[in-house]
Parts: C-alpha cells; sequence; structure tokens
C-alpha cells in the first residue's frame, strides 16, 4: 500500500474500535450477567496485558503497534472502564434520567473524578518529559521547560508508547464530554459544547490531511488513534443530541449492522497483514 491509502486505512481500522468496543462492553454485561461481569472484565484486562507484554517483546514497529492498540483496549475496557462499572452498581449509583431515558450511565457518572489522577498525568507530559507531541513540546519550549528528559527507551518502544497515547487521549476526551454534558458546568446544549463538537470535527480533519501523508502503517496506526477520537468527539455529541441512533449501543437490536461493520473490520485487518507480507517477500 501507498499513501494516501495507508493512512485511509489505519483511519478506518481505529475508527471501527469505536463502536466495537462500545457493542462488546454492551453484549459482556448482557452475556454475563452481575455474577459473572467482572469476573470476565478481570480476563478481559489480563488477555490485554499479555498483549502488551508480547509487544514489548517481540517490538516489531507495526505488529507491536497493533499489540498497543489492542492491548490497550482491552485493558481500557477490562480494568477501567468495569471497574467504574462494579463501584457504581457497589454503592447504587443512580443514572442520570431525562425524559424517562437513561443519558449518562453510572459508571460515566463518578469517572469525572478521577480528574486529579489525570491532571498528575498530563503534568508528568507537559512538564517532565519529551514526546512526540508537538503541542507539548510548544509548551514547554513556552515555559522554557529545560529540565525535560528525552526517555529514549520508550521512543523505541512501540507498544508502550501505542498503550500510553491510547490511554491518555480516550482518558482526556472522556473526561472532557463528561465535564461538558454536566448541566452543573455547561449541559449538552452550551455553545461551549457546540464549539467543542464542530471545533473537534475540525481538528481532526487537519489531522486527518497529515495522516495522508504517512507511509509507514505502524506510524500511521499511532496517528490515527488522536484523529480518530477527536473525531469521535463530534460523533458522540451528535448522538447526544438524538441526531442520530447509535446502533452499538444497543447491538442486539442492530445486530446485522454491526456484523457488517466486524467483517469491515477484520478484512480491513486482513488486507493490512497480507499486504504486509508481501511488501517483506518483496
Amino acid at each position: 500500500m501507498k499513501k494516501p491509502l495507508i493512512g485511509i486505512v489505519a483511519f478506518f481500522i481505529v475508527l471501527l474500535t469505536m463502536p466495537l468496543g462500545h457493542a462488546a462492553m454492551i453484549i459482556m454485561e448482557k452475556s454475563f450477567g452481575h455474577e459473572y461481569i467482572y469476573h470476565a472484565a478481570l480476563l478481559l484486562g489480563i488477555i490485554g496485558f499479555s498483549l502488551i507484554v508480547w509487544g514489548v517483546i517481540i517490538n516489531k514497529e507495526t505488529k507491536s503497534t497493533f499489540l498497543g492498540l489492542f492491548g490497550g483496549l482491552f485493558i481500557w475496557t477490562g480494568w477501567i472502564e468495569f471497574a467504574f462499572v462494579y463501584y457504581a452498581n457497589r454503592f447504587h449509583v443512580a443514572p442520570l434520567m431525562e425524559n424517562g431515558e437513561i443519558v449518562t450511565k453510572p459508571e460515566y457518572l463518578i469517572m469525572p473524578s478521577s480528574v486529579g489522577f489525570w491532571a498528575i498525568l498530563m503534568m508528568f507530559y507537559f512538564l517532565s518529559s519529551k514526546s512526540g507531541c508537538k503541542f507539548f513540546n510548544w509548551f514547554q519550549k513556552k515555559l522554557k521547560v529545560r529540565n525535560a528528559v528525552k526517555l529514549k527507551p520508550v521512543l523505541h518502544n512501540f507498544t508502550m508508547t501505542t498503550l500510553m497515547e491510547l490511554t491518555a487521549i480516550l482518558w482526556t476526551f472522556y473526561l472532557v464530554l463528561l465535564f461538558i454534558y454536566d448541566s452543573n458546568f455547561l449541559g449538552d446544549r452550551h455553545p461551549v459544547t457546540y464549539i467543542i463538537a464542530f471545533g473537534s470535527l475540525l481538528w481532526s480533519g487537519y489531522l486527518f490531511t497529515r495522516l495522508m501523508k504517512i507511509n509507514k502503517l505502524g506510524y500511521a496506526i499511532r496517528y490515527a488513534i488522536p484523529t480518530v477520537i477527536i473525531f469521535w468527539n463530534f460523533v458522540e455529541i451528535l448522538g447526544r443530541w438524538d441526531i442520530y441512533k447509535e446502533i452499538w449501543v444497543e447491538p442486539e437490536k442492530y445486530w446485522f449492522e454491526m456484523i457488517i461493520i466486524s467483517i469491515v473490520f477484520v478484512l480491513l485487518i486482513l488486507i493490512t497483514t497480507f499486504e504486509r507480507k508481501r511488501r517483506i517477500k518483496g
């Protein structure tokens, strides 16, 4: 594959993990029931951890990037999201209701309480380490941060780089959405919410144009992660405004559509695998 096809394939691989990840969480909750769901979530996180270890050991850019992506998603879903689910259920946190419908699940109501831990992570990136993020580097330059350490081992550890970027970006924009949805702060119809929605669309569009210039699949996947997650802000807010139906929230009802999404996702993975093997042989 050549650019821009590499960037397009990378974008859609990461994009399709968003609805599939949401659907997988719903299916797990309904399949395992209250008694076994947390055992399944723990196992899912262990599988994700195993993928991360595998990726670190082999340390080959493309394969390790994929292992970091899927390992990170499994850990996020199994150990992070379901941890919030567990404590929300344990302490009987009520969902946020509007017009007789659940608009925010209990686990997402308590997730903003993690903002302090998120702030510490951001302090590390802003004030301590040099990364590949131009925004962090620009901020450090403006503050004249002279003691930022260049983490050379991490720069070459494709799996951990992917894991940390995925976790930091997911966490950041989960919090952004949850805070703007909260009527005590803004609310989902506040002008700032509109700015964030369409600003995310424009921002992701700019990142997409840069993604099209990348000719290495591993790097393209890593660059597609922020591109997709920022774009997904726009998708999530549109769903909050009831502009379209979020089919991944009811995968059992829209099973045909979810199967199609799954097939396309698998086909894209197979295409990248066969193309990579062809290039190695060539």
